[in-house]
């Protein structure tokens, strides 16, 4: 007999993710019961992700569960906010229990090792997609924001941004070569790792940030619109892994990493001096310097304006 509704819920997503004291009532009730810490201030976010547009057709379940929740904890981490809550919506073709209990892990594992608690949700019929909502917590007047960037701060980027794209690439059979170059590349699309440690460290440094999550020059251009100024980067700075080296040319790694998404590293400006070996110890990932914020608008590549492919970065719509 097929699994129903109410029993997909109790057996797989009832007790996701980490104990958290702060929640008063989780998933069973009407709505769930969440009590803030005092003179805190509320990060929230929330993500959808669709098989066909954001993951491939097939792809594993427990990689779709890890996905879904780790695309919010990237929109934590660019705010500079701890993770507490998650909201989870399920669209399912059928109610696969084998899928669900796949799904289920993968979330969870990534949940407890960000102290986040699934609190409530909902479950329907259709086409295979995912949704997360998010809440974390930050500090009064601490939350990192797209707007603070300033002529001459210096712009950082964390990880190997375009490694998610070349391995997006791989699943789609347009890259060749040994799995054993090819397997880091893949990883780096199925399981993002979204860097919370590192925009905890940035709440008390970093003057503008957000996550690279449609392409790194596009999200640039966001966070220099919001700052109403202009960038400039030098790609001879930008940073590739060894299976980048190993699996791609010199320009197609090049346009990877300038504009390729999925990455959900860390983009941010610094003042210039700021001690980045703090970051790197307390955030737990390399981090690189590759420009400049300038003053007048527009993005410069090599001091060459960014063409329109790199600006505008993925767009549902365009």
């Amino acid at each position: 007999m097929p699994i129903g509704e109410f029993e997909l819920i109790e057996r797989y997503l009832s007790r996701l993710g980490a104990h958290r004291d702060d929640v008063l009532l989780g998933i069973g009730d009407d709505a769930a019961l969440l009590r803030p810490p005092p003179g805190i201030e509320l990060a929230s976010a929330i993500d959808t992700i669709v098989e066909g547009v954001h993951f491939p057709v097939g792809m594993p379940a427990a990689d779709i569960g890890h996905r879904v929740l780790a695309v919010n904890l990237s929109d934590m981490a660019a705010m500079g906010a701890e993770p507490a809550w998650a909201l989870l919506t399920l669209t399912l073709p059928v109610a696969d229990e084998a899928w669900l209990r796949d799904f289920a892990t993968g979330l969870h594992d990534l949940a407890r090792r960000h102290g986040t608690a699934l609190v409530g949700g909902d479950t329907t019929a259709g086409p295979l997609m995912a949704t997360v909502a998010i809440t974390g917590f930050v500090p009064p007047g601490q939350a990192l924001r797209r707007s603070g960037a300033r002529p001459g701060d210096e712009i950082w980027v964390s990880g190997t941004p375009g490694d998610a794209a070349a391995g997006l690439a791989v699943l789609q059979g347009k890259l060749d070569g040994p799995d054993a170059i090819l397997e880091p590349l893949r990883q780096r699309f199925l399981r993002p790792e979204p860097r919370v440690g590192l925009g905890l460290c940035l709440r008390s440094m970093a003057s503008a940030c957000i996550d690279v999550s449609d392409g790194l020059v596009g999200d640039l251009g966001k966070l220099c619109e919001s700052s109403g100024v202009g960038a400039e980067l030098d790609s001879t700075l930008l940073p590739r892994s060894s299976a980048m080296r190993g699996a791609v040319d010199p320009e197609a790694a090049r346009r990877f990493t300038l504009a390729g998404g999925d990455d959900y590293e860390l983009l941010f400006t610094l003042p210039p001096g700021s001690d980045t070996g703090l970051l790197q110890r307390g955030g737990g990932v390399a981090v690189t310097r590759i420009g400049v914020i300038a003053a007048a608008a527009g993005i410069a590549v090599d001091g060459e304006p960014a063409g329109r492919e790199l600006v505008h970065g993925f767009d549902h719509f365009r």
